[in-house]
C-alpha cells in the first residue's frame, strides 16, 4: 500500500519555488521527486507545471500548498485548475487547526514531522534525483532547538534563505503523508537533527522515474 503526497513551497519573485513528491508507504517516506523551479517563471507557469505532474502521478495524490504571504492567490489559481489541495499557513502557534481545507499550523508541526522521519529513518531520498545532494545539504543545516527558559521555538535556517525551499516542500508532504496515514509517532523537535542523527542518506531508494515537469 502506498500514496503520494506533493508539497508545494511558493516563493516569492526573487525566490525559488520548489516541489517535492513523497510516496508514503507503512514503512517509509520515500523522496521520489524534487524540483526548483527557475527564478522568475510565473505563477501561471507554476500552476500549470503542478497540474501536469499531479495528473501523472498514481492513486489521487494530495496536494499541500504553503498559501503563507505570496501563496494565496496561487492556491485560488491551483483551485481554478481543478485541484484539491490542503492550503497550509504556518504559524508559530501551538495547535494545528482547519477550516476545510484551509490550514493553520504550527512550524514546529512541519518541522517536527522531518525530525522524527529523519531520526527514525524512514525518510528516504531516492539517489537519482538531480536535486537529492541539495536537501540533503539543507536537510544537515537544518536544526531545531527550544529555549528551555522560554519554551520559544527557535529554527535556525527556517525561511531565511533561498536555501530552505526543498526543506519546506518536503516537510509539507511529510506533513501530510503522516497526517492521511495515520502515523502515531508525536513529533518531538526539542533535541534538534546533526549529521550523526540521520541514518537514512546511506539508505538510497532508487529513483522511479516520475516524469519531470
Amino acid at each position: 500500500m502506498s500514496r503520494y503526497h506533493v508539497g508545494l513551497d511558493l516563493g516569492q519573485a526573487a525566490d525559488y519555488t520548489a516541489l517535492a513528491v513523497v510516496e508514503w508507504t507503512p514503512d517509509a517516506l520515500k523522496v521520489r521527486h524534487l524540483q526548483r523551479f527557475q527564478l522568475g517563471t510565473a505563477y501561471p507557469a507554476i500552476v500549470d507545471g503542478v497540474a501536469a505532474l499531479m495528473s501523472s502521478l498514481p492513486e489521487c495524490p494530495a496536494l499541500s500548498v504553503d498559501a503563507t504571504g505570496v501563496g494565496r492567490p496561487v492556491v485560488d489559481l491551483l483551485r481554478v485548475q481543478g485541484l484539491r489541495l490542503d492550503a497550509v499557513t504556518i504559524t508559530g502557534g501551538d495547535t494545528a487547526a482547519h477550516d476545510g481545507q484551509d490550514w493553520r499550523v504550527p512550524k514546529r508541526d512541519l518541522v517536527g514531522g522531518v525530525a522524527v522521519a529523519l531520526q527514525t529513518g524512514r525518510l528516504k531520498i531516492a539517489a537519482g534525483l538531480p536535486d537529492a545532494a541539495t536537501l540533503t545539504r539543507e536537510l544537515l543545516n537544518f536544526k531545531v532547538s527550544i529555549d528551555p527558559k522560554t519554551a520559544h521555538d527557535s529554527y535556525s535556517s527556517w525561511r531565511e534563505s533561498i536555501h530552505d525551499d526543498l526543506v519546506l516542500a518536503v516537510a509539507l508532504a511529510v506533513w501530510s503523508a503522516e497526517r492521511v496515514g495515520g502515523s502515531d509517532v508525536i513529533p518531538d523537535p526539542t533535541g534538534g537533527i546533526r549529521p550523526a542523527e540521520i541514518p537514512s542518506f546511506g539508505v538510497w531508494e532508487p529513483y522511479d522515474g516520475i516524469p519531470r515537469l
